[in-house]
């Protein structure tokens, strides 16, 4: 759980440096990006298994690229449920996939390499 936990909060930091650095997304405040951090959680485990198995002939065509359309998705979804999150278009909530995921294992990395420094 504490892992889990840890995760998240690596999540909301890189959520709120990408917020911060890309235009046409907005998060209000730390808390609204622990939740924005929780909803993609939650729906890249529950919901884009799916949506990846129910797409493989269009991703198959696309070579794969259809892949970030799902990732578009997830974004714009977790901007409907979560107050204080905002993502003005489609282009925005790509950067804002492309850019988070670059984040989050910027600073994972940068934590694991503190850890094993110890």
């Amino acid at each position: 759980m504490g892992k889990f936990i840890g995760k998240l909060l690596v999540s909301a930091l890189a959520a709120l440096i990408v917020s911060y650095l890309l235009p046409g997304v907005k998060i209000n405040s730390g808390f609204s990006a622990l939740a924005v951090a929780l909803v993609l959680a939650l729906l890249n485990t529950f919901v884009k298994p799916l949506l990846v198995i129910l797409t493989i002939p269009i991703t198959v065509v696309t070579l794969g690229l259809f892949l970030l359309v799902i990732n578009i998705l997830m974004v714009k979804w977790t901007a409907e449920i979560v107050p204080g999150f905002t993502v003005v278009n489609w282009w925005a909530a790509l950067w804002f996939s492309l850019l988070l995921t670059f984040f989050t294992s910027l600073i994972e990395s940068l934590i694991n390499k503190t850890q094993s420094d110890r």
